[in-house]
């Protein structure tokens, strides 16, 4: 702060100098003026009286009779004529020289006294801003002193040190009074410990009776998935859990229909085998055990701890009955049906139309079951379930004469299956068994806009792997489930999910309402639906890894302990300790001398503040919109807003309220950001590709903007920069980063080095005024969510085909993308673009070498369903003399039509959404060709 009031004082003491220096060129003006004025009226009086002269001799001197003149002396007089003739020319040009030379001085004088007042503006604006930059310097430094205590990082681990000791083992009686305050070790998990994870290799330590083995490809597969946990430790003295797999227990692997059924009179699982495990600690407190259910639908493994001691264990699986199943403790999950990870949207078909073929379908047929054990704490279960089957049959009934009635919607009731496979043959626990095979099911559920599922027929049981399946298979081909009887069972996940925004529950005794209730859903909410129902499978259900990774979430959720942080990429420079840039102020383009902030320091915007809060006020929102349960973020787009009154009412640290919160206009304005949030600064992030002085030009354009707080260059060449390059020196960092390939993708790598939420992204030759920069980090402040940026695109329906869409850049009036070359976007999009979006969508990006801002708009648009905000008038970027950009190429335009379609496909419709608005600045002057008309022709 000291450097700029010393700077201040020296500028002023220039300014003074200025003045006087102005003094001297005005009188030194008058001086040459004066004589020149002087010599100019006596040469008017000498030609005056030359003319007189003149005159006078022409009509008096001259003889009467010029014929008595003599040759000789008639020649000399004109000579003499002559000669003064030229004497006066001669002294005339002499006159007409120095009078241009004069002319010449006054305007050189006219100039500098131009560019004086230039530079005086010119300073005057820097002083402005020099003070504007220190009273900031001044409140930034009162906060400093005022802060009692620092801001929230990420914290240090803190891990157990030491194997779980032996405890007394818990009686049988107490064990379905498990809850987590009651059986689970909470020393072994403290806030900071990251939750670690450790695995008993299946292999190493069986727990199945003798003759029984684990599913090979679960034991494989499990070991390989959780391995890509960030959670997992092979330190087991730090581990907050033991995970244990149990399911699905096979006899003999290669023959699974010999052992259909088998286990339902002997348990698998050897309760001896689990108190032996090395880190039971007596009791089996902190042990998951997993019974993931896989190959047969229905006759799986079915609920195998219901006879076995499991002491404080935490049980995992897809079947429960009332009696085994604690709320709170156990955990309910999918069955694995899916492949062990990578992009699964190929297994989906496109969420459009709405309304499909059929309005309802089900595929089952119900089975008696023979293994059924009665639940004591029924009392009569057998008159029970007799109520229960009677009330199956009029549902049926009622079902069958729905599919007669003369209405325009049409069913598809199965409820005989052909017995044309083993599938349908021995049943578990469940009484409804599964009709026709996993590709016939597809098909149908692939023309339902909504499907019947029943609840399982025996009141006991809380949930069924059949129940589970059925309910997988809906969310993968986008039919909504209908639960009938789901006032009487839980669903996987229930604990962090919000079902009733992807499934429809009616109790059986509502069958009668059924057709009435799904009439009355417009196609608005059945796509909103559809749309949560296949967010909630691809993220938790439809492969191992994501089943794994939504287990370890669900239970680290439970103790409030935060995930581990996201990963970034580190920032590599082109540079070396032999390779050192060679930096040099370059003069630019003057900017129009406007004060447009404060010039500061680089100031980081606060990262991992919410580290404990933000599973507790909007844990909802990141299991069940687009947030993220698995990593911490620094910061998300969609964190909450202070009251305005909280920063002048004990929360004021950080904002910089305008007028001091007055409000205020033109230099109240410029001195502060304003707006909800606290202060904060952008990154400028360039990729470049051998375009080495265009970038260099781009830079140094940069100098002198405020709230830059650094420049990223993602350097895409092979070839490192040129030693020979002068860098500009724009008053902040510059980093360039070697990126491993050449990729558009590398666009949106989420460097470790980028420090700010706000991030430009902007294309090598791209040229934005300061002001425009500035304008457009305004309006993103006010709208975190989106894309904000200048160039405008839109899809247009391809009305010749009428089954696909086309990308277009002529001018309208309606708009649905802002291309990255010039953007503002939040830096939390760039970890989604890696991490979130499939990896055919960046394959394509990489095939094309085009469509990655495509890519991006339909990224966000998709997670906030908005679409992007336009700032300004500018619609194309031009950089004469650069060289030929890929938007030049032929093609670029017919790939962009086929990404659009592309992207479609893979996020199953195109989320990108029209919009009229584009954000101005008042007295903002549009231009428009001559043969356009505005979008309001009057404003």
């Amino acid at each position: 702060m000291l450097p700029l009031v010393e700077y201040g004082k020296e500028f002023c003491q220039k300014l003074t100098q200025i003045k006087l220096s102005r003094i001297v060129i005005m009188v030194f003006i008058i001086l040459i003026l004066t004589p020149l004025f002087t010599h100019f009226y006596l040469s008017n009086i000498e030609r005056s009286s030359n003319h007189i002269t003149h005159n006078a001799h022409s009509h008096i001197d001259l003889p009467e009779d010029l014929n008595a003149m003599k040759e000789p002396d008639l020649r000399i007089g004109v000579e003499e004529l002559i000669r003064i003739k030229g004497s006066v020319l001669s002294e005339l040009r002499d006159m007409e020289r120095k009078r241009q030379k004069l002319l010449l001085e006054i305007q050189s004088y006219t100039k500098n006294i131009e560019e004086l007042k230039q530079e005086l503006v010119h300073q005057q604006t820097n002083l402005n801003r020099l003070k504007i930059s220190v009273e900031q310097a001044e409140v930034a430094q009162r906060e400093a002193l005022q802060q009692n205590t620092p801001d929230l990082a990420l914290p240090k681990r803190l891990t157990a040190d030491e194997i779980p000791p032996i405890l007394p083992s818990l009686p049988p009686s107490q064990i379905k009074f498990c809850r987590m305050f009651s059986c689970f070790d909470h020393s072994r998990c403290s806030l900071t410990s990251g939750f670690p994870v450790y695995l008993y290799d299946p292999d190493q330590f069986p727990v199945m009776n003798d003759g029984w083995d684990v599913d090979g490809f679960l034991k494989t597969t499990l070991k390989q998935t959780l391995g890509y946990n960030p959670h997992l430790t092979n330190n087991p003295k730090e581990a907050c859990v033991f995970v244990v797999l149990v399911g699905e227990a096979l006899k003999d692997v290669d023959d699974v229909s010999e052992n259909v059924g088998n286990h339902l009179n002997l348990p698998p699982l050897d309760s001896n085998a689990l108190k032996q495990l090395p880190y039971w600690g007596g009791d089996g407190r902190n042990h998951v055990l997993l019974n993931l259910a896989r190959r047969d639908l229905t006759a799986v493994s079915g609920d195998v701890f219901s006879s076995v001691d499991t002491g404080k264990a935490i049980l995992v699986q897809s079947t429960f009955s009332s009696q085994v199943f604690r709320p709170g403790f156990d955990l309910i999950v999918s069955p694995v049906l899916g492949p062990p990870g990578g992009d699964v949207w190929q297994e989906c078909p496109q969420m459009l139309p709405a309304r499909r073929k059929y309005l309802l379908t089900f595929q089952g047929e119900v089975k008696s079951n023979n293994n059924r054990t009665p639940n004591p704490s029924h009392g009569d279960d057998a008159d029970l379930d007799r109520e229960h089957a009677e009330l199956d049959k009029f549902v049926i009934e009622h079902l069958k004469d729905l599919a007669k009635t003369n209405t325009a919607d049409k069913f598809l009731f199965e409820f005989e299956c052909v017995p044309a496979s083993d599938d349908n043959v021995n049943i578990g626990p469940q009484d409804w068994a599964l009709c026709g095979t996993d590709s016939s099911r597809r098909t149908v559920l692939r023309d339902s806009t909504f499907v019947l599922i029943f609840a399982p027929t025996f009141p006991d049981l809380v949930t069924t792997t059949l129940l589970q399946a059925r309910i997988y298979e809906a969310l993968r081909c986008g039919a909504i489930p209908v639960i009938l009887g789901g006032d009487q069972i839980q669903l996987a996940y229930d604990e962090v999910i919000q079902w009733r925004r992807v499934a429809i529950f009616l109790p059986r005794a509502r069958i009668t309402e059924l057709h009435f209730l799904l009439r009355a859903i417009p196609d608005e909410d059945v796509l909103l639906m559809r749309r949560q129902g296949r967010l909630v499978w691809e993220r938790y259900l439809a492969s191992v890894q994501s089943t794994l990774d939504t287990i370890v979430a669900v239970l680290r959720d439970r103790l409030n302990i935060p995930p581990i942080p996201i990963d970034t990429v580190a920032a590599i420079s082109v540079f070396n300790e032999t390779f050192q840039p060679i930096q040099v102020t370059v003069p630019v383009e003057t900017e129009q001398e406007e004060s447009l902030g404060p010039l500061e320091p680089p100031y980081n915007s606060p990262a991992f503040r919410r580290n404990y809060s933000l599973g507790l006020t909007q844990g909802h929102e990141m299991w069940n919109d687009w947030g993220d349960p698995f990593r911490l973020y620094p910061a998300l787009p969609t964190d909450p807003l202070l009251p305005s009154d909280a920063k002048f009412m004990g929360s004021g640290r950080g904002f910089r309220p305008i007028g001091q919160g007055q409000g205020g206009a033109g230099k109240e304005f410029s001195e502060a950001l304003g707006g909800n949030s606290p202060r904060e600064q952008f990154t400028v992030l360039l990729l470049t590709y051998e375009r080495e002085q265009v970038l260099l030009d781009s830079i140094a354009r940069l100098r002198g903007l405020p709230y830059l707080n650094s420049v990223v260059i993602v350097w895409n060449s092979p070839r490192p920069p040129s030693a020979e390059l002068r860098w500009p020196d724009i008053g902040a960092p510059v980093h360039v980063v070697k990126a491993a390939r050449n990729s558009l993708n590398n666009r949106f790598l989420p460097l470790d080095n980028l420090q700010t939420e706000a991030i430009l992204s902007v294309d090598d030759d791209a040229h934005l005024r300061h002001d425009e920069i500035l304008f457009g980090f305004r309006v993103w402040r006010e709208h975190r969510e989106r894309i904000v940026g200048f160039p405008g695109r839109y899809h247009a329906w391809d009305i010749n085909t009428q089954n696909s869409w086309l990308y277009n850049s002529n001018y309208s009036c309606e708009l649905s993308m802002v291309l990255t070359g010039a953007a503002f976007l939040h830096r939390h999009y760039l970890h989604l673009y890696w991490k979130w979006l499939p990896q055919a969508i960046r394959d394509k990006v990489d095939e094309y070498m085009n469509c990655e801002d495509i890519a991006m708009n339909f990224l966000v648009s998709h997670i906030t369903r908005l679409p992007p905000v336009k700032v300004t008038s500018r619609w194309t970027f031009r950089c004469p003399g650069c060289p030929q950009s890929l938007s030049e190429d032929d093609t670029h335009f017919q790939e962009r039509h086929k990404c659009i379609n592309f992207f479609s496909q893979v996020f199953g419709y195109t989320p990108l959404l029209n919009t009229q608005y584009r954000a101005d600045s008042i007295l903002f002057k549009t231009r428009i060709p001559h043969d356009k008309q505005k979008c309001f022709k009057f404003i």
